[in-house]
């Protein structure tokens, strides 16, 4: 019997997802579950976008320019200036999703054997995407007790080694919310160059940031030409995950050049995505105070929640829209599927993320979960009450 790759066998299974089974089983049974595993806001697209798909006179969907379109880029590049980003259309190459930005960025980056070091707790897919390429994750773990900021930085620089390709962050970061300092990036900024390594940072949270709160981008460091490489994405910011449009920014030729050998490999951006993704950076600026205000009252509404139950820690994000919460339970995946397959309370139930697969240290995260506060208001002080409701009953059986 044929068998499948070593690579194959070796990738992770996605713990946003791997439950997915059971949550359908759950529905088909008559519950009602609250999705709080996935970061698919409820926020509307911006009409402009959706009226462009609509409204567009297409004759013939036709490939597209492998890096995407001028017009997008051009846009793009008017988008970074507003966030004191300068970049030229030339320097940006479209991906569809951030998640294919990333994987190419790692292929071009990095030879089979070579490390990389992420701070831990990380985006569960940057383990997949790693592993695809053959790549080795170094990790620095993060804690909650420090609000999961960024470890010192002499943690992060004595596991640099002649392997060490880039060092990879997510401001604000996905699971934890926590939104890296000026200062924070300008030091990983500073052991980047004096490595000779990459600094990539996945921004694609950047609009979603609280209390008054700015973000900062590492191609705002002087000097970082380079070295930095910039992922970003359409999905979160425009609620238009469906999309699939992403990007590579960032002012190193070789990288750029590299990238679009990838980027033709695949032919190009999906068409009507590039129209949608294009007309939606035409989106009123209130769009984002709107949305943000929206998120800030859902962080506020779900954070009081957690911290009222008996045994339940929970540091305040500070960006994106997740949170790690600490559960007095030693087996946080047994809970999140026990959620979905015996429990309920007037037919109602909860999927979340089991925290571990968001570490690369296997003994990490085991009695941590994260949720995406990504419902409205109603439903997330239901979901608070049916997660205290479930740690009695699993507590107490």
């Amino acid at each position: 019997m044929p068998s499948v790759s070593d690579k194959g066998k070796k990738l992770p299974s996605s713990p946003i997802r791997k439950l997915t089974e059971y949550a359908d089983k759950a529905k088909k049974s008559g519950v009602e579950v609250f999705h709080l595993n996935i970061g698919q806001p409820d926020i509307a697209s911006p009409k402009v976008a959706l009226e462009a798909v609509k409204n567009n006179t297409l004759e013939i969907l036709s490939y597209g320019p492998s890096e995407g379109s001028e017009a997008f880029r051009s846009k793009m590049s008017d988008y970074y200036a507003g966030h004191q980003i300068s970049i030229t259309s030339d320097q940006i190459l479209v991906t569809t999703g951030a998640s294919e930005a990333l994987t190419m960025t790692l292929g071009c980056i990095a030879n089979e054997g070579d490390e990389i070091i992420i701070p831990e707790p990380f985006y569960a897919n940057y383990g997949a995407f790693a592993a695809a390429n053959g790549i080795r994750i170094c990790p620095v773990t993060s804690s909650l007790e420090n609000q999961f900021a960024l470890p010192p930085i002499a943690e992060i620089e004595a596991l640099i080694s002649s392997k060490t390709k880039a060092i990879l962050i997510c401001n604000p970061n996905n699971p934890t919310g926590y939104l890296y300092s000026e200062k924070e990036i300008r030091e990983l900024g500073e052991i980047a160059i004096k490595h000779d390594i990459f600094l990539i940072s996945d921004e694609v949270y950047r609009e979603f940031v609280y209390d008054g709160a700015e973000h900062f981008s590492i191609l705002q460091i002087p000097n970082i030409a380079q070295h930095g490489i910039l992922i970003d994405s359409m999905s979160k910011r425009y609620s238009m995950c469906g999309a699939r449009i992403g990007c590579i920014v960032t002012k190193n030729e070789e990288v750029i050049a590299t990238a679009l050998k990838y980027a033709q490999s695949r032919l190009s951006p999906p068409s009507y995505a590039m129209i949608a993704s294009e007309a939606a950076l035409d989106t009123p600026k209130n769009y984002f105070e709107e949305i943000n205000l929206e998120y800030q009252n859902r962080r506020n509404t779900l954070i009081n929640g957690l911290r009222s139950i008996e045994g339940v820690t929970v540091a305040k994000p500070q960006g994106a829209f997740y949170c790690l919460v600490k559960l007095p339970i030693d087996d946080a995946e047994h809970f999140a599927q026990w959620l979905l397959e015996q429990f309920n309370d007037n037919n109602q139930t909860i999927m979340v993320a089991p925290a571990n697969g968001f570490y690369s240290s296997s003994n990490e995260g085991k009695n941590m979960i994260r949720i995406a506060y990504v419902l409205n208001e109603k439903a997330l002080n239901r979901s608070v009450d049916l997660l205290k409701k479930a740690l009695d009953l699993y507590s107490n059986p």
